[in-house]
């Protein structure tokens, strides 16, 4: 048996993003995570496809954020950290939403077990 593989994707909780932006924002993340995971993993990744390819969605302020990002860098979990264009709500650079995995859920729970669901 495989080892429980996940993505989580975490949305910025101290911004005031419409739902549309925020959902927009959280799919950025995942598909570049899973990018980085095509690369640093395939194995993994093929992995996760057999088990559904299962996503958690999460919500954390910036700081928060940005603690969990470095963590998982420093890790070497595929993962991606993402910025607004500013073409819409935001200011171009703020930064919205990550993502983490696909990778071993024992991994990506040790960072992110603690965020409640959006």
């Amino acid at each position: 048996m495989l080892d429980e593989i996940k993505q989580v994707i975490i949305v910025r909780s101290d911004l005031q993003m419409g739902k549309g932006k925020a959902v927009a924002q959280a799919c950025h993340a995942a598909i570049r995570a899973f990018e980085a995971a095509c690369e640093l993993t395939p194995r993994i990744v093929s992995g996760w496809k057999m088990q559904g390819e299962k996503k958690i969605v999460v919500k954390a302020p910036l700081a928060e954020m940005q603690g969990i990002f470095s963590r998982a860098k420093r890790a070497g979990l595929p993962c991606a950290l993402i910025q607004d264009a500013g073409l819409t709500q935001l200011e171009p650079g703020t930064v919205t939403a990550m993502a983490i995995g696909p990778a071993k859920s024992s991994e990506v729970d040790a960072l992110t077990k603690h965020l409640k669901l959006l």
